[in-house]
């Protein structure tokens, strides 16, 4: 009998440990449940960009990434976000994928513009930047050819042994 309140009084424990590390990662992980109002971006490409990724204006979390979808027509991807409603964001605002450095996750970096008109719920950001193939970039880098041995890339001839020109 002694055996089973120690068992229970260590379970009893081990759930309330688990249920306070869930009430902490949920307080501390800035989830809102449904708030906010719903804009609309389309870009050329969205590599790295996921759902539930941030929506930030000057390096601040003012909204996620609430769905992403292909444009049949345009063949564009169609990114809507989910912006929190204190934050207003003019309508000529300009909104561009990036990331936190080199191997950080990529977020939409949105830059206000210099209207005085808001983008409203349903708005669309018409100034968009697709993100940055950055492997296709150093695969540029690396496999560049160089100029061969027939001349140099002004297209003049290569000098004649001993340094006399023709």
């Amino acid at each position: 009998m002694q055996n089973n309140l120690v068992e229970t009084l260590i379970g009893a424990v081990v759930v309330l440990v688990a249920a306070v590390f869930l009430f902490y990662g949920y307080s501390t992980a800035n989830v809102h449940g449904g708030g906010g109002y719903t804009l609309k971006a389309m870009f050329d490409r969205v590599d790295g960009l996921t759902t539930g990724s941030d929506v930030r204006i000057s390096g601040i979390k003012v909204g996620t990434v609430s769905s992403q979808s292909l444009d049949p027509k345009s063949f564009e991807a169609v990114v809507n976000m989910s912006i929190d409603p204190s934050v207003k964001i003019p309508d000529d605002s300009n909104a561009k994928i990036t990331s936190n450095g080199l191997l950080g996750n990529n977020y939409v970096s949105i830059t206000p513009g210099g209207s005085t008109d808001e983008l409203t719920n349903g708005g669309e950001i018409e100034y968009t930047q697709g993100s940055i193939d950055l492997m296709g970039l150093i695969s540029q880098a690396v496999f560049s050819t160089k100029s061969d041995d027939k001349g140099d890339k002004t297209g003049n001839a290569p000098a004649a042994p001993g340094g006399n020109a023709p």
